[in-house]
């Protein structure tokens, strides 16, 4: 099935592109699950922004059962906390990564994290700060030696997040793909004669074309297909987009 525009209208106006994103991740999840052997497992995974929030609500409450009285004056009976930090000396803005992905996980020494597959975001794209911590996030799973697979079908903003990572890990061009290619690239961490090297596999399409297969390194002896074009197709299937 060739690739669709869900960036721009009308399939931008007909469907929303995240419904895609997450059947997409559900897909692959599934696909790797069916072959992965026994001690690992694949988990999609979507999450936008921090995982620590501050319910307005519930730190007013605290506050009040802190000083033993409620809202609506009655003597609080909510328990203080052990203890409580004191005001942060500095606050400064930051940007967090919003993310579609997959993640294997092996379980031979409890769950542990050695392979990820990233969907791009127009978020990701969007403000030099955002690609820089997703560029970021990518080369600290490389330096961890996890496998990874990144894929870009966003059409609606044109930065490049393979180029930023190479760029952060200080990669020459030689490692750079088109700027404004919709691509996939595989990457394989390995050392070899006490070398840390990083081997890549990269592949760009446009609209309308199909999409790869891909290696996803899990492990030195472990490197499975992924099918972008099958999985592609089911996420689409699964939304009725064909």
């Amino acid at each position: 099935m060739p690739l669709r525009d869900h960036f721009h209208p009308p399939l931008s106006v007909d469907r929303h592109w995240e419904s895609l994103h997450a059947a997409w991740s559900g897909s692959l999840a599934d696909a790797l699950n069916r072959v992965l052997p026994e001690q690992y497992f694949a988990e999609e995974q979507i999450h936008s922004g921090p995982s620590v929030e501050i319910d307005v609500g519930t730190f007013e409450e605290a506050e009040s059962a802190r000083s033993g009285k409620r809202q609506d004056g009655a003597t609080a009976t909510l328990a203080a906390p052990p203890w409580s930090p004191p005001q942060p000396e500095v606050t400064f803005p930051a940007v967090f990564t919003e993310d579609f992905e997959i993640k294997v996980f092996s379980t031979r020494a409890g769950p542990r994290l050695v392979a990820a597959i990233e969907l791009v975001s127009p978020r990701n794209k969007d403000r030099p700060e955002a690609r820089r911590a997703y560029a970021m996030k990518c080369a600290n799973y490389l330096y961890q030696g996890i496998g990874l697979i990144v894929i870009d079908i966003v059409t609606d903003r044109h930065a490049n997040l393979h180029n930023e990572t190479m760029q952060l890990m200080q990669a020459g061009p030689p490692t750079h793909i088109t700027a404004e290619a919709q691509y996939a690239v595989a990457y394989r961490p390995i050392r070899r004669q006490g070398r840390d090297e990083v081997d890549l596999w990269r592949s760009t399409f446009t609209v309308g074309q199909g999409l790869p297969v891909l290696p996803l390194v899990v492990a030195a002896d472990l490197i499975l297909p992924v099918d972008l074009e099958a999985t592609y197709m089911d996420a689409c299937s699964r939304r009725r987009l064909v």
